[in-house]
């Protein structure tokens, strides 16, 4: 029903029911984990009006299991990736979990997903730092895609005594380049949605 990518390089279809509505992923070297992303298979759909609220857990003998909400998933959004590097053991809320002994392993952190109502996920805070911003990820393309186009054009620069005529070929001066290299991340640091219109 579930899997989890692990980042980009463990993926996980093995999740273990734990309860008629709730699923758990084990994580390994989770030190070494910035983002996870949970994703329906496509197999088996949620039931009508339900969807799958996603949890973390660090691995804690001393204070057993703290879960932590990350987000949820959907038949209408059936992935979602979630920043889990910046979260800190110890903190969490109330969860589906409960009291539940979910086997875990001292050195593995978990996440878990538990089938519950929309209108109950869609109120529920997800914790802080967890989901991923679009905006974030886009100007991050944004930028390494301007720097790109900057290096690459850049490789083929001459100087004018190097030039050789040729009247079939055209020639861009490396600034006009670079000025609208500066004007472009100059109005995406404005705006990032300016292109839209």
């Amino acid at each position: 029903m579930f899997g989890c990518l692990v980042a980009g390089r463990l993926v996980q279809t093995d999740a273990q029911q734990v309860a008629g509505d709730k699923f758990v992923f084990n994580l390994p070297d989770y030190e070494n984990v910035n983002h996870v992303v949970v994703f329906m298979l496509g197999t088996v759909p949620f039931p009508a009006g339900m969807g799958g609220a996603v949890y973390f857990s660090f691995p804690d003998p001393v204070s057993g299991q703290v879960w932590q909400l990350l987000g949820f998933i959907t038949n209408e959004k059936p992935s979602a990736i979630f920043k889990i590097s910046q979260l800190k053991p110890g903190e969490g809320g109330a969860h589906p979990f409960g009291m539940m002994a979910v086997p875990q392993l001292a050195s593995m952190a978990q996440v878990g997903v538990s089938i519950e109502p929309l209108e109950q996920l869609v109120q529920q805070t997800p914790v802080s730092g967890a989901t991923v911003s679009a905006v974030d990820s886009f100007m991050q393309f944004t930028q390494k895609m301007l720097d790109s186009l900057y290096n690459f054009s850049s490789s083929f620069a001459v100087s004018q005594s190097q030039m050789t005529p040729n009247p079939s070929e055209m020639f861009i001066p490396a600034s006009s380049i670079l000025k609208w290299y500066e004007n472009f991340q100059r109005r995406m640091a404005q705006n990032p949605n300016f292109w839209k219109t």
